[in-house]
């Protein structure tokens, strides 16, 4: 791991090589936000712009490949021209769950990947610094993903009746991108969707392995957009970002 921690780091300076790909999940109906999210505008932009943008300018990055539904890919392709990402290599439609759709683009990244990012199209606020420390853990133990401390106290309950009171310095709020070494990651999915089990990220099915998915430092605003609530959240959370 430590070779390719160094190979990462040499991207940074400019270096050719394989370095991280990046699978976009952006097939999802958008059902709770009443309307498709990923082209809803924010900040002038559509969500997904601002989000292909992010990844597109990192420099650990070296290609994307967006999983969406087949009624986006004229759009979605036509957004990246427009907006001259260069590292979107593919644009496929994806599967009726995200597992289906994540293995789906996994299948499609360069086999010359030695860290696959799977990053959700409805978290546009990512920052830099964000992407820098997952990819880079990554780098070093073949499995990371960024997360805040949940803010709240979180109760576990049964028919309306309160179970539990867990432990909230124990509790952490995983965002994206997860990042895994490709076989590794390309195994849980297989193996996730084998056994029939939804999951809701991916570092559940490598985790189902046995396999320890380490944390680093996320951000509050890297929100993933779900309901219209979220959209005026990010709003502001853009505006702030940009006057600070």
């Amino acid at each position: 791991m430590m070779g390719l921690l160094k190979r990462l780091l040499g991207r940074r300076k400019g270096d050719s090589g394989p370095g991280c790909s990046a699978v976009v999940a952006a097939a999802g109906q958008s059902v709770r936000m009443g309307e498709d999210k990923l082209l809803l505008p924010l900040g002038e932009q559509p969500v997904l712009m601002r989000t292909l943008r992010a990844l597109d300018i990192c420099p650990y990055i070296s290609e994307i490949v967006v999983v969406t539904r087949s009624d986006l890919i004229v759009p979605i392709s036509q957004m990246c021209k427009d907006c001259g990402f260069v590292k979107v290599a593919k644009i496929i439609v994806g599967g009726k769950t995200r597992t289906q759709s994540v293995l789906a683009g996994v299948r499609e990244v360069s086999p010359k990947a030695e860290l696959i990012a799977v990053h959700d199209g409805a978290r546009p606020l990512v920052s830099q610094t964000v992407l820098e420390k997952v990819i880079l853990r990554a780098g070093e133990c073949g499995a990371a993903a960024p997360a805040v401390p949940v803010k709240d106290t979180i109760k576990r309950a049964k028919d309306a009746l309160v179970c539990a009171t867990l432990e909230r310095s124990e509790l952490f709020s995983v965002q994206t991108p997860q990042v895994f070494e490709p076989a590794l990651l390309k195994t849980a999915l297989v193996k996730a969707l084998e056994d029939g089990v939804e999951l809701t990220d991916d570092c559940a099915a490598v985790e189902r392995l046995g396999v320890g998915v380490a944390l680093t430092e996320g951000e509050y605003r890297n929100i993933k957009l779900t309901t219209p609530e979220d959209l005026a959240v990010g709003e502001a959370l853009l505006s702030q970002w940009e006057e600070g």
